[in-house]
């Protein structure tokens, strides 16, 4: 007999779709991608890698699950700060499904960490990485110049930064010439424009032998997304390659960036940047002033020390016992001296007269060249007047040591130490020969370490006997 329900099974597999699995995966990718079009996520990252095709690949997990996330170069390249592995973060995007591997994930349009606003911590990323690689070692930052020859100013061409640097300046030092780089200082190209300020700075200061020697580098207050072009990579990189010294003075004394770090030198405002790139004019006169006054003491005491020098050595038992074969020393060395001196007065005079020019010149033309000068003649005089003390010094000190060699071995005293003495009568008389001494004559014998009394008791011719 024959089964009545074989036909209706048999249509019925019949009737079933096979999927393959690219059908399959793209009917879950349809249903997938159209529910979870536009949402926010939030989790902690893990898994993170940067591909070199710029994708970002990390992990989105909690306590009980995880998603992949992938964020695209073409998104990611925005970002101010790059993810890292335990950064609690909030994405906002779309689900979608990777056919090759079977996956599905988050398709990231933005990302923003949860704990920490994102400019704070791509801030405190840069920093870290900026100072491992040593843009802010104190050991390659440079020395402000002591007098400028012109200064270089960065900033905006308008507003009340660039009007306080050039009434301080004008105020400390009118004479001091001044460049200005305009340049926008927030904004989309403000980080490209201060860098290339900087650069042309340098090539000019590099093709020119007088152009600026330090820059300030300026701007006005504003939160952390105005001063942002000054917490730009490229900028701080630029800081670090000028060999001209920059000095920052951005927003106010709370206020602190990446180009403040790497510049030579931060001032807390704009107008104590112009303080301290600019020395008053009267400081600098009365600084040379002091200088001048200084140098003719130390001249003084230092021919007074060479002056009691030479007295103890005149005063010395070597030249009191050698006093008339040194007489002549003595009065060369008194012309020396008074020739020393006479040449040192003149050279001072002339040092002087230098100074005074110069003070006279300080408040109509550039100082450095006065001052340059006057600090490396002094130099040099005291350097060439000490050499030529010591050098006389020296001569005449080989000379009397010869003198007094030559006196001791003319010394009776030296004949006496071999065991000599001289005799002398009771008259004083020299006696040289023992003819003529009779019994009962009185003698004084010099020794080499004093003199003793004696008597003669027997005289035969030519010999005596003494007690």
């Amino acid at each position: 007999m024959r089964d009545s329900t074989s036909k209706p099974l048999a249509s019925l597999f019949a009737e079933r779709h096979i999927f393959t699995v690219s059908e399959l995966t793209e009917r879950i990718r349809e249903t997938v991608e159209s529910e979870f079009v536009d949402l926010e996520i939030q989790g902690e990252v893990s898994n993170f890698k940067r591909h070199q095709s710029g994708h970002w690949y990390f992990t989105l997990k909690d306590s009980r699950a995880q998603i992949r996330a992938v964020f695209f170069r073409q998104w990611n390249r925005l970002m101010r700060f790059q993810p890292e592995n335990g950064l609690e973060v909030r994405v906002r995007g779309r689900v979608g499904v990777y056919d090759v591997q079977g996956v599905y994930q988050i398709l990231v349009d933005t990302l923003q960490p949860v704990k920490t606003g994102a400019l704070q911590l791509a801030f405190e990323q840069l920093r870290k990485r900026l100072d491992g690689a040593g843009l802010f070692d104190k050991g390659h930052k440079l020395r402000l110049p002591l007098l400028p020859q012109r200064i270089g100013i960065v900033t905006s061409p308008v507003g009340s930064v660039i009007r306080d640097i050039l009434h301080v300046l004008a105020r400390r030092h009118p004479s001091i010439p001044i460049m200005i780089a305009p340049v926008h200082v927030q904004g989309g190209s403000a980080a490209a424009e201060i860098v290339e300020a900087i650069r042309l700075f340098n090539v000019r200061a590099k093709q020119l032998a007088k152009d600026v020697d330090v820059i300030i580098l300026a701007r006005g207050g504003g939160s952390i997304e105005d001063l942002w072009a000054f917490n730009e990579e490229i900028v701080a990189h630029a800081i670090y390659r000028s060999k001209i010294p920059i000095v920052s003075a951005i927003g106010h004394e709370t206020d602190f960036t990446i180009a403040d770090l790497v510049a030579d030198l931060r001032a807390p405002t704009p107008s104590a940047a112009a303080e301290l790139v600019a020395p008053a004019a009267q400081e600098l006169r009365i600084h040379v002033e002091e200088l001048s006054g200084s140098l003719g003491r130390l001249m003084n005491h230092y021919l007074l020390r060479r002056r009691s020098r030479f007295q103890r050595l005149v005063a010395s038992r070597g030249f009191a016992s050698a006093e008339t074969q040194l007489r002549s020393l003595t009065t060369f060395w008194r012309g020396l001296e008074e020739r020393a001196v006479k040449a040192f007065r003149k050279r001072l005079d002339y040092a002087t007269q230098r100074a005074r020019d110069a003070q006279r010149a300080l408040a109509a033309t550039d100082l450095r060249v006065p001052v340059r000068f006057a600090a490396t003649r002094a130099l040099t005089l005291e350097q060439r007047l000490g050499q030529a003390i010591d050098r006389q010094l020296e001569r005449r000190r080989h000379e009397l040591t010869m003198h007094s060699g030559h006196l001791e071995m003319l010394s009776p005293l030296n004949v006496l130490g071999r065991g000599y003495a001289i005799a002398k009568d009771a008259g004083g008389r020299l006696v040289t020969e023992a003819h003529g001494l009779v019994a009962g004559d009185n003698l004084r014998l010099r020794f080499a370490d004093g003199e003793v009394g004696c008597e003669v008791t027997k005289a035969v011719d030519s010999e005596a006997s003494l007690t």
